[in-house]
């Protein structure tokens, strides 16, 4: 049994990570874990970059052809995609957000990790309202990887 599976929450070493060239391009992140029939982030994806070896088969991700556009974000009914980008010494870290309210552009929240656990403040540098919302945060770069969630 994978720790996740008794803990609940990823470690970095359960993830298939970019290199830091793609990182600064910005790329998304799946950190997916349920073998079910789903696959709205392979047809979102319009570089083809996300891809199952079958419909029950975990989404990979080919860090080269993704582009860091996002749209597969808002269509992961599990809110298991992120997208990192680092900018710098400043990372800017876009979540699936279904809470109410949404937090505001330009306020300062707590970023959590996986563990739900503060690990920084935050600026909100934009909302992406849709079928499930997305916050772009920015956060010091060596948070890029743990910044998972925020608290409002």
């Amino acid at each position: 049994m994978k720790k996740w599976e008794k803990e609940g929450y990823l470690e970095l070493s359960d993830l298939k990570l970019p290199n830091e060239e793609q990182l600064k391009k910005g790329v998304a992140i799946i950190e997916c874990i349920q073998q079910i029939p789903c696959n709205p982030c392979v047809d979102a994806c319009p570089k083809k970059a996300i891809s199952m070896k079958d419909i029950n088969a975990l989404p990979e991700i080919d860090y080269e052809k993704c582009i860091g556009c996002g749209k597969c974000i808002e269509v992961c009914p599990g809110l298991a995609i992120f997208l990192v980008k680092i900018v710098g010494k400043e990372a800017m870290v876009s979540i699936p957000y279904e809470f109410i309210p949404l937090p505001k552009e330009g306020s300062i929240v707590k970023a959590l990790d996986r563990r739900g656990n503060e690990i920084c403040d935050a600026r909100v540098e934009k909302v992406k309202k849709g079928k499930t919302n997305v916050v772009t945060i920015r956060v010091p770069s060596n948070y890029a990887m743990e910044a998972r969630n925020i608290e409002v």
